[in-house]
C-alpha cells in the first residue's frame, strides 16, 4: 500500500488511520515490513505507528517499479531491462528456430519480452 501527503502531520494521520481501520477488521500493519520514502521534502521527523518510528529508505519498490526520493530512479530502468534481457536469453532457442515464422516469433518476442521491458514504463 502507498500512502501519499503533503506534509508530514497528514502523512501520521493517514498512517494512525489506516493502522487503526486495519485494527477492527483484525489486520496489524507490520511495523517491522513498512517504510517511509520521502520524496522532495527537508522534513525528518519519524512517522510512528503505536509509537514505534517506520523506517526512512531513500528507495522504495512499488509495483515492480523502483522509486527514489527524487522520484526518478536510473535502477529502475536498469532493471527492466536485465529482467528483459533474461526473458529473451530464455526464448533463444525459440526464436533461432527455423520451424517458426518471422510473423509468429514476433508476436512471441513482443508478448515475451517487450511486455517485460514496458511494464510500468507509463507511470
Amino acid at each position: 500500500m502507498a500512502l501519499l501527503s503533503q506534509t508530514q502531520q497528514q502523512m501520521q494521520e493517514k498512517t494512525t488511520s489506516v493502522a487503526a481501520a486495519s485494527a477492527t477488521v483484525g489486520f496489524n500493519i507490520h511495523k517491522g515490513k513498512s517504510r517511509i520514502l520521502r520524496y522532495n521534502t527537508v522534513c525528518t521527523n519519524p512517522i510512528k505507528i503505536d509509537g514505534e518510528d517506520l523506517e526512512d529508505v531513500i528507495t522504495s519498490t512499488y509495483l515492480g517499479s523502483i522509486t527514489d526520493e527524487h522520484g526518478v530512479s536510473d535502477s529502475d530502468v536498469k532493471a527492466r531491462i536485465g529482467k528483459a534481457i533474461a526473458a529473451y536469453l530464455q526464448l533463444t532457442n525459440i526464436l533461432n528456430s527455423k520451424q517458426l515464422s518471422v510473423n509468429t516469433k514476433v508476436r512471441i518476442f513482443n508478448t515475451n519480452v517487450k511486455t517485460v521491458l514496458l511494464y510500468g514504463a507509463e507511470t
